[in-house]
């Protein structure tokens, strides 16, 4: 499983993208409703601004954005709901929804796990879209949906786009679509202002790095190391180059994810010149292996101020 890395994968290949086995969820017939909810008087106040417009705001404040992320429908679709809430309540500048999927190649064997509880479970895109139409309009951050590619193209590329822009989602990261695969993405993704976010690597050339950083909107997501998601003890070391390096290419902002699972990592990687800290597999790992949905959401909320606070 550490393709993620591998340069003969998706971040680094000149080949064509392989299509992996797609998901029975994903491949049946689907309506998806793409109409507005009415006002509701729990509803966010302000309107939520985008990925780039969030990290001009942090930047004029000298702050750097924390960026969880969960899967949708693990332990299920009514937690995830919460549990968005809960790290919109606590400070969370961006939220990362992944779409379970049934060959996730980046992600480690926390995500993979949540991934197959939840299709297990009947989660389908369609019902993310669901969950999300009612819950976004609630959020003071903004949503970036985290999938591979097979269900986009399941989709329609322009179906999907339209379909995620219409609900509210600014963000989307695809990490199994090398740069040369992304021309039409790119295009859907400007045609509705949607903020398609590219990774780099600690092994990506110095040539594709820059190419990547000029194509990426949003901010750039800097994997910091080799394998797939999860979490670690430390945080490689090479990081701080690499932010270095990146940031010599681009004015865009840069985050750091992959292995950052602690306060004293997110305290670190942003003392190091991140513009924002993403954290996965240890709040993935919360809601999947809490005794009830209640406590999971709880300890998530103890979990992502402590994250808030070491960025304080």
């Amino acid at each position: 499983m550490a393709a993620f890395l591998n340069p003969t994968h998706f971040i680094h290949s000149n080949n064509k993208l392989q299509n992996h086995p797609f998901p029975q969820s994903y491949t049946q017939n689907i309506k998806i409703s793409t109409s507005r909810k009415p006002p509701m008087a729990a509803l966010s106040t302000t309107a939520t601004v985008g990925l780039s417009v969030t990290f001009t705001r942090l930047k004029q404040q000298g702050k750097v954005a924390l960026i969880p992320y969960i899967t949708a429908g693990d332990p299920d679709l009514a937690t995830t709901a919460e549990a968005l809430k809960v790290l919109d309540r606590c400070g969370s500048d961006i939220i990362e929804l992944g779409v379970p999927y049934s060959d996730p190649l980046a992600d480690g064997p926390v995500i993979q796990a949540a991934a197959t509880r939840s299709l297990s479970r009947g989660t389908n895109f369609a019902k993310v879209i669901s969950m999300l139409e009612d819950v976004i309009p609630q959020l003071s951050c903004p949503i970036a949906l985290f999938t591979y590619y097979n269900p986009i193209l399941k989709c329609g590329v322009e179906k999907f786009m339209a379909t995620v822009r219409d609900i509210g989602v600014h963000g989307l990261l695809v990490p199994d679509v090398p740069l040369e695969e992304t021309e039409m993405l790119r295009k859907e993704a400007v045609k509705h202002n949607i903020e398609l976010v590219l990774f780099t690597t600690p092994t990506t050339p110095t040539t594709r790095m820059k190419a990547i950083t000029e194509a990426s909107e949003g901010f750039i997501y800097l994997v910091s190391a080799v394998g797939v998601t999860g979490a670690r003890e430390s945080v490689n070391p090479k990081v701080q180059s690499l932010l270095k390096d990146i940031k010599e290419a681009t004015s865009k902002p840069v985050a750091v994810g992959f292995g950052i699972s602690k306060p004293e990592h997110v305290k670190q990687v942003a003392g190091w010149g991140a513009d924002g800290v993403i954290v996965g597999s240890a709040m993935v790992r919360i809601l999947g292996e809490a005794k009830s949905p209640e406590e999971g959401l709880k300890e998530l909320e103890v979990f992502t101020k402590s994250l808030k606070s070491a960025l304080s």
